[in-house]
């Protein structure tokens, strides 16, 4: 027996005053179906939960909601009015004996539901609309972004959450590891048009490159076929006297149905320049501490950070990531103790609030005026690491159109508006970057790139996320936070941190506040017994497995280069390339000397 729909739309057309944002959309959602809508930044994704949520109605088609049914749809911008508490809230429109699932919620989702919706900061707003809509559990849940502002083990509540709940929802995220665990169904939003595959968004890029690849190819063929029908319509003048105006028409609606066609949206151009080397060593922390009146941020913190680390923050809200990101980046003093900064760093900074952008002022002025340079913003041209380039120029590098360069920033969405701030950041160049929550509302391909650039970048990055994925594919070190001002450092990104945790909660070892070569920790350890002192860290013994495998690469590099060097005319036929290889040549030396040195101490202490 075929089961009765939650949802229907049919011939769903929408424009908003130029080109078509939805064309003849259709859509079902059946009961129990868990959906991934995607698509591009600006595609219409959030435009099409509205109509299914009934807060848009389209210019044309049907949306029909199956009678006794409900659907939920999580508010962007919640209207408190009338609201003593945020709690208040959440709880409204349930019954008294179902007030319990409004404290499970704020329990799950790190709420506090007596505070006052005045006093309730944009992320704890949200946070109130998603808990209102899992305390209500309708038949179907609209959820557009749930997972932002909330740190990783809310994240993990609300995944644990919607995996055991009856209702239908249909997900819109940018947190592949969230949409891979909870979606059977993809919907793809691209250029007007929905696409469904009955997959999880695990298939999805799979599909996605497939459906391009056969796009191109119907393009060629199209193309081909023009070619020939041109060829043929002026060819045959000379050949007969009045031409086929059958195979005329043919051309003319070839012709139309090419310049129909809607050309796919580019990937943002996202370029970094790590700018002059910095040393070796980049910061070092020592017995670092910071409170906030009794509250312990950063607690006896000793750290030392090399040129080419990824080291990434983790913990749950408030357990004081940026502040320590900011310690770090001496943007702001530790209470006690002391951070060092090595020779020649070029900081830029992400920061999560976008506190750098002015509502006010427009995208144009945002790249070009540099208050701390003294650079007012009525320049044609910026700077790009080193590079003058005419702004709109630039902007189009990151998808902003003409027409958007000399508008506010305030009309940005959450994703533009990160996009803008990446602009700004990547056009200087840098040997040390402070990524404050950097994932947040940027697409999947968006994110792809930024991985990538971040891996080939040369300078040292302090990384804050919540996106277990991005973390996985970044991250060279985590640090793990928690309240009381505690810290363990693990290798690798969020999966081996687990794994390691794990590992550590098996043997029932204690964990160890970061120390690297320094600090108090260390001035401890120096007091153990001999024995105890030989005894590795988790995070040593990881090191002393690695080194083998980069002290190999070392070796080849330097073979390769030596190699190259050894040419007899080389110095004087490409000098510039005989100076470069040798400064490489001595740079990749002095570090294998370092790694055997490194390698011999901790086999020594090991055996």
């Amino acid at each position: 027996m075929a089961r009765i729909p939650v949802l229907n739309l049919s011939n769903i057309n929408l424009t908003f005053g130029g080109d078509p944002l939805l064309s003849d959309l259709n859509l079902t959602v059946q009961p129990f179906d868990r959906v991934a809508l995607v698509g591009r930044n600006g595609s219409g994704k959030s435009t099409v939960m509205k109509i299914m949520a009934g807060l848009i109605e389209p210019d044309s088609g049907e949306r029909v909601l199956s009678p006794g049914l409900s659907v939920g749809y999580m508010e962007q911008d919640p209207d408190f009015t009338g609201f003593a508490t945020i709690g208040d809230y959440a709880a409204c429109g349930l019954d008294p004996g179902d007030e319990y699932r409004v404290e499970r919620a704020t329990e799950g989702l790190k709420l506090m539901p007596d505070t006052e919706p005045d006093k309730a900061s944009g992320g704890e707003r949200r946070r109130a609309a998603l808990a209102k809509i899992i305390a209500r559990a309708p038949d179907l849940m609209l959820l557009d972004e749930p997972t932002n502002h909330l740190d990783i083990e809310a994240i993990a509540w609300l995944e644990a959450h919607l995996s055991n709940s009856r209702s239908a929802f249909v997900l819109i995220s940018h947190d592949r590891a969230f949409l891979k665990a909870l979606s059977r169904a993809t919907l793809w939003v691209d250029r007007g048009q929905m696409r469904r595959q009955d997959r999880g968004f695990e298939g999805f890029e799979e599909w996605r490159d497939q459906v391009f690849v056969e796009e191109d190819m119907q393009r060629h063929k199209l193309k081909r076929l023009i070619k020939a029908e041109a060829r043929w319509a002026v060819e045959g003048i000379s050949a007969r006297r009045k031409r086929n105006q059958g195979r005329v028409r043919r051309l003319r609606d070839l012709r139309d149905e090419r310049s129909a066609q809607i050309g796919r949206q580019g990937v943002a151009k996202l370029e970094m320049d790590s700018g002059p080397k910095s040393g070796r060593l980049v910061i070092e922390a020592s017995s670092m501490c910071k409170n906030f009146g009794d509250l312990a941020i950063v607690n006896d913190f000793s750290l030392r950070i090399m040129r080419g680390e990824r080291v990434a923050l983790v913990g749950p809200n408030g357990s004081g990531k940026t502040t320590l990101i900011n310690l770090l980046m001496k943007k702001i003093e530790p209470d006690a103790g002391a951070v060092r900064h090595g020779v020649g760093l070029l900081p830029a900074i992400f920061d999560q609030n976008r506190s750098a952008l002015d509502p006010n002022a427009s995208l144009w002025e945002t790249l070009t005026e540099d208050r701390d340079l003294g650079v007012s913003g009525r320049n044609d041209q910026i700077m790009v690491r080193g590079v003058p380039r005419h702004v709109v120029g630039y902007l189009k590098d990151f998808l902003f159109d003409e027409g958007q360069a000399r508008g506010p920033v305030r009309a940005l969405s959450g994703g533009e508006k990160a996009r803008l701030l990446l602009a700004r950041l990547l056009a200087r160049p840098s040997n040390i970057l402070g990524l404050d929550e950097p994932t947040n509302d940027l697409d999947v391909e968006t994110l792809d790139l930024l991985q990538e650039i971040l891996a080939e970048y040369d300078g040292t990055v302090l990384l804050v996320s919540h996106d277990r994925d991005f973390l996985d594919r970044v991250a060279t070190t985590t640090i793990a936070m928690s309240k009381g001002g505690r810290a363990t450092a693990y290798a690798g990104g969020w999966s081996d941190y687990q794994s390691q945790r794990e590992d550590d909660q098996i043997s029932g070892l204690p964990k160890k506040t970061v120390a690297k070569k320094g600090g108090a920790q260390a001035e401890r350890a120096q007091k153990l017994p001999p024995q105890q002192q030989a005894q590795l860290s988790y995070v040593e013994e990881h090191r002393l497995k690695t080194l083998p495998d980069l002290i190999a690469q070392l070796e080849a590099e330097i073979a390769r280069l030596e190699s190259f060097l050894s040419a007899p005319d080389l110095f004087q036929t490409a000098p510039q390339k005989f100076a470069k290889a040798s400064e490489g040549l001595v740079e990749r030396q002095a570090k294998l000397a370092a790694y055997e040195q490194e390698w011999l101490e901790l086999e020594e202490r090991a055996s």
